[in-house]
């Protein structure tokens, strides 16, 4: 078996995600204790207790996403010999994957994420930022309703290239409602407005962009250990100069995940693992290319049969 583990982004927190390996390994409760102690408040007992309000707020959900992505990984290499070829996250999950490589430190990146979290909700006021995802139509389809959405005003665009047939756009709220009435004229199967105000991966983050690329610079990134594929090119990078312009850039262009699965394919990957909460990636995974064979390591009773299979 030749896999690869992918790391989810925002949207996959839930209430007591990854509890089963906290009670089962003191190693998964100690990784939630050193990211409580690194942000200095109760990390752990909001993910473990709530409430939902807190997690959700884009600067706990993003350390609270990226520990609960390495706890996952901590399990998978306490109990199994075998390394993946390559890792992969989806937005923040890029920074999970990169912490998984060695080629950032666990407590760096959780206060690095928080504070992209930060950024990401100063940048643009309440209530102006929105995002919708586009189900059935293709790529150049959608690109064409956010050109044709956009005026000199106000923006919006295609940020997420999540699978063929799912595209999740960003921008101004009204351009993003303007764009979710072409696209049901354009017989879209759905334009579902996400339950989001920050704009994520659209070029009104590209101020939180610059003062990021000034946080990183503080930041020691070293060349990984296992190769990642980043969003913005679906390309891996070993020069930490290089990395760091990456997660610059992620933040204000399009998440190429379609891409990005299309690369672990073509570099002989045949199972790729989903590290963390929930089973997103693999959904998109399996609609972007059914060869592959898709596990998710978010609970005990998965994680076995990710095992049973490594054994085969």
């Amino acid at each position: 078996m030749k896999f690869a583990c992918v790391f989810p982004g925002q949207g996959s927190q839930s209430i007591g995600m990854m509890a089963e390996f906290s009670e089962k390994y003191s190693e998964v409760k100690d990784i939630f204790t050193r990211a409580s102690d690194a942000l200095g408040y109760d990390l752990a007992g909001i993910i473990s207790a709530g409430p939902v309000e807190e997690l959700n707020k884009t600067e706990c959900t993003q350390p609270a996403m990226l520990t609960a992505g390495v706890a996952a990984w901590k399990v998978l290499r306490m109990n199994t010999e075998l390394k993946p070829a390559l890792l992969a996250g989806h937005s923040l999950g890029e920074y999970t994957a990169l912490v998984c490589s060695g080629a950032m430190k666990f407590e760096d990146a959780v206060k690095l994420v928080a504070e992209r979290g930060r950024l990401m909700q100063n940048a643009v006021p309440e209530g102006i930022g929105a995002m919708a995802a586009i189900l059935g139509l293709d790529d150049d389809q959608v690109i064409s309703i956010c050109e044709q959405a956009t005026s000199d005003i106000v923006i919006v665009q295609a940020v997420n290239f999540n699978s063929p047939g799912q595209v999740v756009i960003a921008g101004h709220d009204q351009a993003v409602e303007k764009a979710m009435l072409l696209a049901k004229e354009a017989k879209a199967k759905r334009a579902l407005k996400l339950p989001v105000s920050v704009p994520s991966h659209s070029s009104l983050m590209t101020d939180a962009a610059k003062q990021l690329g000034e946080v990183l610079s503080s930041i020691e990134i070293k060349s990984p250990e296992i190769p990642v594929l980043h969003n913005v090119d679906a390309k891996t990078h070993s020069d930490p100069s290089e990395i760091k312009q990456c997660l610059q850039q992620q933040l204000h262009n399009p998440v190429l995940w379609v891409d990005t699965v299309n690369n672990l394919i073509a570099q002989g990957i045949d199972s790729i693992v989903e590290c963390g909460p929930g089973k997103v990636l693999a959904g998109l995974n399996r609609r972007i290319d059914k060869s592959a064979t898709n596990y998710t390591i978010d609970s005990v009773e998965n994680f076995n049969t990710f095992k049973s299979a490594l054994e085969e």
